[in-house]
């Protein structure tokens, strides 16, 4: 097991490719949590570096500094992760928390500052203390055998983004279906004929192009 390092100020500033002074404005700003202090001497983690480096992805992507604070005092203050990340119940799916080390060990040599934007603005991704918090336990496990198959993570995103769109609206059509005839309680009790529908259909799709003749 790697032992957990720890900075200080000037050192965390370097490895986060910010300034000393912007770091002590993120401080104030409560965007990280606060230092472990011993005397005079403040002491920052992994888990500060993890978030330094998840801000300067989302200001990259276009996120306002106000809003990243509203989602770093959400996290901190212990409100529900899956909330944050948009994932409200009624949901089949399950979150699952992993260190930085832990990500980069399931996409070995894959997880890039791309990478990881991607998977932030699709939502997959989210922080929570010094975890990162993935949105879906099966994506994850999907994803992440994809890449051991050989397939770059830059475009198992891609195809997820293809993905969202072409199931987005699926369950448009599938609830719009339902609510001519039935209550939103019954679309909550009938989503996973929904399920059931999209897989046996996606398998008799692989199953017809697996018969296709190759050229």
């Amino acid at each position: 097991m790697t032992d957990k390092r720890e900075y200080r100020m000037e050192e965390l500033a370097r490895l986060a490719g910010i300034t000393v002074r912007t770091l002590r404005f993120y401080r104030e700003r409560k965007l990280i949590p606060p230092p472990r202090r011993e005397g005079r001497i403040a002491w920052y983690g992994d888990h500060h570096l993890a978030r330094l480096r998840t801000i300067a992805t989302l200001l990259e992507r276009g996120h306002t500094l106000t809003g990243i604070a509203e989602l770093a005092e959400a996290l901190d203050h212990g409100r529900d992760v899956a909330d944050v990340l948009g994932v409200t119940p009624p949901t089949e799916e399950e979150p699952v928390r992993l260190t930085p080390e832990e990500l980069a060990a399931r996409f070995e040599g894959e997880v890039t500052p791309e990478n990881l934007a991607a998977a932030l603005d699709l939502g997959y991704l989210g922080t929570d203390g010094d975890e990162i918090v993935h949105i879906s336990r099966r994506l994850l496990d999907v994803s992440s055998t994809l890449v051991r198959e050989g397939i770059p993570l830059a475009e198992v995103l891609t195809a997820g983004k293809q993905v969202r769109e072409h199931v987005d609206a699926l369950a448009e059509m599938f609830a719009e279906l339902v609510l001519r005839h039935a209550s939103e309680d019954d679309l909550h009790r009938l989503r996973p004929l929904a399920r059931s529908v999209v897989e046996a259909e996606l398998s008799l799709a692989l199953d017809r192009r697996l018969r296709k003749p190759q050229v």
